[in-house]
């Protein structure tokens, strides 16, 4: 995570998830360490995947401990194994133990997305096929789940509403149709922001291309209906393909050649990266 939306963005939600574990003090831990101890804890691994989310571990404690520093056998992005061994964290000890379950929240959850993201993506190698995500994210885990996405090596949709046009099944309804939807968005919008139609059926999609829509996202068609789909659009729009993307799903995806296949699964489905915080250390204990 670049440093700007790491300190502007995640800070204060890293802050947050602190606040919620942590009322008035880690009673448990007050009352057996000292205020002034120190030591040292083990990151590891317990299953094979994608470790992400190593900067927002590390500006866990920080924030508790300003001392605090890790130290990662493994980069951002690294495939690991089960039982390795990925560094240490050095803080007072009652940083570490305070602080330990937020830190493997996030990294837990931002290496599991990043794992699914990576094997999912894997199934559109040599293709011009891009894998996306959407915006079905935790609430308030947005910035997390969408980095993850990317270091797993997908891409991303837009972020938030203010990022783009959609104009998904309701906002055609409301408006009139596909036609009167697009053209109400094009008077609208800025003209930087492109506009994108959800379709559900081959009429839809020749109105959205007679429409001039700049993306059409072929949301819950069977392959047939999709062939037919991309047939008709003929290069006049970029195609997204959408709607139930699983694992086994976008492998029957791979060979259509559209531009972008968006997957909700990889962030709200996919399991954690189970990982520990193990063999603490008590390094120095003044009294």
């Amino acid at each position: 995570m670049n440093s700007v939306t790491l300190k502007l963005q995640a800070e204060p939600l890293i802050l947050s998830a602190l606040r919620e574990d942590i009322t008035s003090e880690d009673v448990t831990t007050a009352s057996v360490i000292g205020e002034k101890a120190t030591g040292e804890v083990r990151l590891i691994a317990k299953e094979d995947g994608v470790i992400c989310g190593l900067d927002v571990f590390a500006r866990t404690f920080e924030l508790l401990d300003p001392t605090a520093t890790c130290e990662f056998s493994v980069e951002e992005g690294a495939d690991v194994t089960a039982s390795q061994d990925l560094g240490c964290v050095r803080a007072h000890v009652r940083a570490l133990l305070s602080g330990e379950r937020v830190a493997l929240n996030y990294l837990q959850r931002m290496s599991g997305i990043a794992t699914a993201a990576r094997r999912m993506s894997a199934l559109f190698a040599g293709t011009r096929t891009r894998l996306v995500d959407t915006r079905k994210t935790c609430p308030n885990m947005r910035v997390f789940e969408k980095e993850a996405v990317r270091v797993g090596g997908a891409g991303n949709h837009r972020y938030n509403l203010s990022d783009g046009v959609l104009l998904k099944d309701n906002h055609i309804d409301a408006a009139g149709g596909v036609a009167k939807a697009v053209a109400a968005a094009r008077a609208y919008a800025p003209f930087v922001r492109k506009i994108e139609v959800e379709v559900e059926t081959i009429e839809q999609v020749k109105e959205a291309v007679d429409a001039g829509a700049d993306i059409i996202m072929l949301d819950n068609m069977d392959l047939d209906a999709m062939r037919e789909a991309i047939r008709v659009i003929d290069g006049a729009a970029e195609v997204e393909v959408s709607g139930n993307v699983t694992m086994e799903r976008a492998a029957r995806l791979a060979d259509l050649g559209v531009d972008y296949v968006s997957s909700g699964a990889i962030t709200h489905s996919a399991p954690i990266l189970d990982l520990s915080l193990k063999h603490l250390t008590v390094t120095s204990n003044p009294c």
